[in-house]
């Protein structure tokens, strides 16, 4: 009779336990445990994502809060070679975040391009066409000038020395990709290039990292430029200083591109391929006169001025010296240089190998750029006491 009993309790309990969970999923279906095939939750798929720290204390949060997008200037031709690179980017970083894609190219996106590239991903894409005005050799350009260095950087070997297409990119990449109508409605961006690597989780949200700490510069590879690129370059960045003063940060970065305090340039570079980025720094006054000098000069068809040399010493001479920020955490390659995260911990969200990393190797200014930024940060704690 005792056993009867027991028997009878415990199918009572399991009929009440069934019961009480029928009734908790239909008053609350967002439950964290109703997965998509996809791998997300139902909220994360809405737009946020719940941090559980315990049973007891559970937030939520919205995700790709940011104004901020992937900006990729981008062939019809490259279409391939960026699918690999944008697959990875989904899935060490975007698919939880959802930022959106604006490609841009000089010519109409095809709609192979079109179709493949959203297949990819549940963010939003977006396709402009580049204005001719801003893919144009200026009418004040002597062209028998720029065919007979090109012919002479031919000659000596320069890397895209001889190419007017690379010309184009370089002077577009620096004085007007954020003058796109498609950008207009963005803060941030992200540069992404056609078949780079990233290798790391990215287990944060690098745009809002930017937003919260006052930083308005990234990079993750930085080295020397090559200096038969820019013969002219610094001259002509003197000459801005002088004349616009007022436009110079006082705390500024100018100790990362010059040894001498601006007297020349030691060629310290960010490698713009990939940069995480403030678009209002682009696009603020002091900025836009910078290009308009620069631009004036012929340098970006006289010689080769590429856009990262001068993205570099805009962002050193323009902002202050916690506005620039290296991101350790985010593994990447562009060839033939790589970066790969030393810290142990980190590496456990990384399949790269950093004895192959760029960082320290003779050719990168990313050892000087550190040791500078624990310096100011040592004088800074020194100043304060």
């Amino acid at each position: 009779m005792l056993k009867r009993n027991n028997l009878k309790y415990i199918v009572l309990a399991l009929v009440t336990l069934v019961c009480f969970h029928w009734v908790l999923t239909v008053t609350n279906p967002k439950s964290s445990y109703s997965k998509s095939w996809s791998g997300l939750s139902e909220s994360e798929i809405n737009g946020e994502i719940l941090l559980q720290d315990d049973i007891n204390n559970t937030t939520s949060y919205q995700i790709g809060k940011a104004k901020a997008c992937f900006i990729i200037l981008i062939r019809n031709d490259d279409l391939h070679d960026f699918r690999w690179t944008m697959r990875q980017l989904e899935d060490r970083f975007n698919h939880k975040y959802n930022y959106p894609y604006v490609f841009l190219n000089d010519v109409p996106f095809t709609e192979e391009f079109k179709k493949l590239t959203s297949a990819l991903t549940k963010a939003k894409t977006e396709y402009g066409l580049i204005p001719p005005e801003h893919w144009n050799i200026p009418k004040d350009i002597d062209m028998e000038v720029v065919r007979k260095n090109m012919e002479q950087m031919k000659l000596e070997d320069v890397i895209y020395g001889d190419s007017i297409p690379y010309r184009h990119m370089c002077r577009f990449e620096t004085g007007f990709f954020f003058r796109h109508e498609l950008l207009d409605k963005y803060d941030y961006y992200w540069r992404v290039e056609p078949n780079v690597q990233f290798y790391c989780d990215i287990d944060f949200d690098p745009f809002m990292y930017l937003k919260e700490n006052d930083i308005r510069y990234s990079f993750v590879i930085s080295l020397y430029e090559y200096p038969k690129t820019i013969p002219t370059l610094w001259n002509s960045v003197k000459e801005f200083m002088e004349k616009y003063p007022d436009y110079i940060e006082k705390d500024n970065l100018v100790d990362f591109i010059s040894n001498d305090r601006g007297e020349n340039f030691n060629l310290c570079h960010f490698w713009s391929n990939f940069e995480i980025a403030d678009l209002n720094l682009w696009r603020s006054e002091a900025y836009m006169k910078f290009f308009d000098f620069l631009d004036r000069k012929g340098g970006f068809f006289y010689e080769r001025w590429g856009d990262a040399p001068v993205h570099s010493i805009a962002a050193a001479l323009f902002l202050k010296k916690h506005q620039i920020h290296f991101f350790n955490e985010i593994g990447y390659k562009h060839e033939p240089f790589m970066h790969c995260p030393e810290d142990a911990s980190l590496q456990l969200k990384c399949h790269c190998n950093p004895d192959d990393s760029f960082d320290f190797q003779g050719y990168s200014c990313t050892k000087r750029f550190l040791e500078l930024k624990e310096y100011w940060n040592v004088t800074a704690i020194k100043n304060r006491g």
